[in-house]
């Protein structure tokens, strides 16, 4: 194991620390003409940690949705990065579900589990400086002897960075990570450093996409997200978890795309939620997802949304497979 950084900056050493490990794979993978690398990297932490932040910090663009509600994230998002011969491969999960036992939870929970079996190196993302019980969880999900690279993040966040070295230690004793970064997933120099510390751990292999690929979504998914993440944002805490977006139709135009969709609730108060007083707060929620839209899309968007109440959707799997939730 890699001896642990003595401050709380990155250690730009251990890409070299972590050479080893990429030249045993490489020996079983055999030669590769163009000197490519390409891997799967799961993204694993609890619920609200900053999992799709990062994601989207790697990627370089935003296509995973974030808010301060936890299970924002609900699918497999694979999120694509070449940089210069190697291309990473991030597949952002969903935080790992202890409450609310539902068939939704149970599906996501499945969605992390199958994940850490496919990939070739995990990062499990935590809090800098904290180590909670819901964290430890989620920890328990890793295969023994993945290789798991330790992210603490939001580093900016610590007051004491004294206080780095024996958190990082006992982190050391919970589990046999192969790296661990301290870092913040919003300075471009953390994640510039990230990458190459990374590197020596992706197999010797020709890449899955293409070299400007950024993610294996197509834009009417990346359409229902942003919808729900506006969603989220503009409802806080009175809207439950239980929420979801469905998109009714996508015509493209030249230039133009025409979206309609409908926001799934389970009872008649989340629809009054939902629209607000005159309809104001719909028509905000769809102002501000048809405008990122247009940025993402690089095109003109015109979006309608309506709202619909489907009692215990998130409660049976039928449901759950009719909206796209495998």
């Amino acid at each position: 194991m890699p001896p642990i950084p003595q401050s709380p900056a990155l250690d730009e050493a251990a890409a070299d620390d972590g050479a080893p490990a990429a030249t045993a794979q490489s020996a079983e993978l055999g030669a590769n003409p163009d000197g490519q690398r390409c891997g799967l990297i799961a993204i694993v932490g609890r619920p609200n940690v900053g999992k799709s932040t990062l994601m989207n910090a790697l990627v370089g663009q935003k296509i995973s949705i974030t808010s301060k509600k936890a299970q924002t994230t609900r699918h497999r998002i694979t999120g694509v990065r070449t940089v210069d011969e190697a291309q990473f491969v991030f597949v952002d999960t969903p935080g790992f579900q202890m409450q609310h036992a539902n068939a939704l939870n149970r599906t996501l929970n499945r969605t992390v589990q199958s994940t850490l079996g496919d990939v070739d190196l995990v990062l499990f993302l935590v809090e800098a400086g904290r180590f909670g019980m819901a964290d430890a969880k989620v920890l328990a999900l890793v295969p023994e002897g993945k290789p798991t690279v330790l992210i603490a993040n939001k580093l900016d966040a610590v007051q004491r960075r004294n206080d780095m070295l024996p958190w990082l230690k006992s982190m050391q004793d919970r589990h046999a990570f192969a790296e661990f970064v301290p870092m913040s997933a919003q300075k471009q120099s953390d994640v510039d450093r990230l990458f190459a510390i990374l590197k020596p751990y992706l197999p010797e292999q020709g890449w899955f996409y293409d070299e400007d690929a950024l993610t294996d979504r197509s834009e009417k998914f990346l359409a229902s997200e942003i919808i729900r993440e506006k969603l989220f944002r503009l409802t806080g805490d009175e809207l439950p978890y239980t929420s979801t977006v469905v998109i009714d139709q996508w015509k493209e135009e030249g230039n133009l795309r025409r979206i309609a969709a409908t926001i799934v609730v389970e009872r008649d108060a989340h629809k009054g939620m939902i629209i607000g007083e005159g309809g104001e707060r719909l028509k905000r929620i769809g102002s501000e997802a048809r405008q990122e839209l247009e940025r993402l899309m690089e095109a003109k968007v015109f979006l309608e949304l309506f709202v619909k109440v489907r009692s215990g959707w998130a409660a049976t799997e039928e449901h759950l497979r009719s909206y796209g939730y495998e």
